[in-house]
């Protein structure tokens, strides 16, 4: 039987930090997402719960990649993420009043650095799905083609995106970008190491930063630090990695989805989310949701018009509903 020491994939943590931290997330989880469906709440506490509820999960899914938990089922979980992030873009633009307002102000690195991560993790776990609705979030905003880092992982997937010569943040991310272009390849193994030394000390502003020094027994924020942008770009860009043994980078992760193979038994691809805005036709017969209610799905015939719910959150989106069984009477 493997330990939990051996099957962890950082020394920070421990078996009971770990299950009291899981446990603890979970009870938040859902005292949140009961709250996010009280009506009482108004348009700007309702998008600080649902910022809340984006935390949650994504530190749920980097918390069980820490803990060495397979990978997997992570693949399912980072969707879990997405539509979180949706459900607040939804509720940070109905109570900013305006339809393009982005969730992620790339000025603040921590903001620019968990919206690499994001991506780095669509790439990895091979959910390339949902990279157009990590785009999404802040499409056709201020921030949108201002980025080289970002376009440099967001043109990977998504057609015409500009070629730029300018970033938010030179430190760590110049090394990355240097990774994509030198013109060979130990050079670019020399600079994934090098954005990998530099990575924890750039991210000195954002609230995680330090959060292993602040583990008390089984209390803390600690849920594991990983850049997992870089080993995006060595996917995408076939670095030879062998030789980074960097703590942040996930090198496990990449050598699975080197060897990753949908079709093999027990590796089928997640399903993808069916996403529509209100007023367009139904594309596929089934049940949906909307976040713009909580709790709430109905059944609809491909082609007839999705309605809106005239919700606080503005436009509604309706999502496929991964569970495509009808309500129990």
């Amino acid at each position: 039987m493997t330990t939990f020491s051996k099957q962890r994939r950082q020394a920070f943590l421990t078996k009971g930090y770990f299950e009291v931290s899981s446990d603890i997330i979970r009870m938040h989880g859902a005292e949140t997402e009961r709250d996010i469906s009280n009506p009482a709440f108004d348009v700007e506490s309702l998008s600080l719960l649902c910022f809340r509820a984006c935390q949650l999960y994504f530190e749920s899914l980097s918390l069980n990649y820490t803990a060495g938990q397979p990978i997997e089922p992570l693949r399912s979980e980072l969707e879990s993420v997405v539509v979180a992030y949706e459900r607040y873009m939804l509720a940070l633009r109905a109570y900013e009043q305006d339809p393009t307002y982005p969730v992620f102000g790339f000025q603040e690195i921590a903001h620019f650095e968990r919206m690499m991560q994001l991506m780095g993790l669509a790439y990895l776990l091979h959910r390339r799905d949902l990279i157009p609705r990590l785009h999404a979030l802040i499409a056709d905003s201020a921030y949108d083609g201002t980025d080289a880092v970002y376009e440099e992982l967001v043109g990977h997937v998504l057609p015409d995106r500009p070629y730029l010569e300018n970033w938010y943040h030179q430190l760590p991310y110049q090394h990355l970008l240097n990774a994509t272009d030198e013109p060979t390849p130990e050079g670019r193994t020399a600079e994934l190491k090098a954005y990998c030394l530099a990575w924890y000390r750039a991210m000195e502003e954002a609230p995680w930063h330090d959060s292993h020094l602040r583990i008390d027994g089984n209390d803390g924020d600690y849920f594991g630090y990983w850049a997992f942008e870089a080993g995006a770009i060595a996917l995408l860009y076939d670095i030879d990695d062998s030789s980074i043994k960097h703590m942040v980078y996930p090198k496990d992760l990449v050598a699975w989805s080197r060897s990753f193979q949908p079709e093999s038994a027990g590796s089928a691809p997640a399903p993808t989310r069916l996403r529509i805005e209100a007023g367009q036709p139904c594309p596929q017969t089934g049940w949906w949701m909307s976040p713009a209610k909580a709790n709430f799905r109905r059944y609809f015939e491909q082609g007839s018009a999705m309605p809106s719910l005239g919700s606080d959150y503005g436009l509604t989106i309706w999502q496929w509903d991964a569970d495509q069984s009808a309500p129990r009477l």
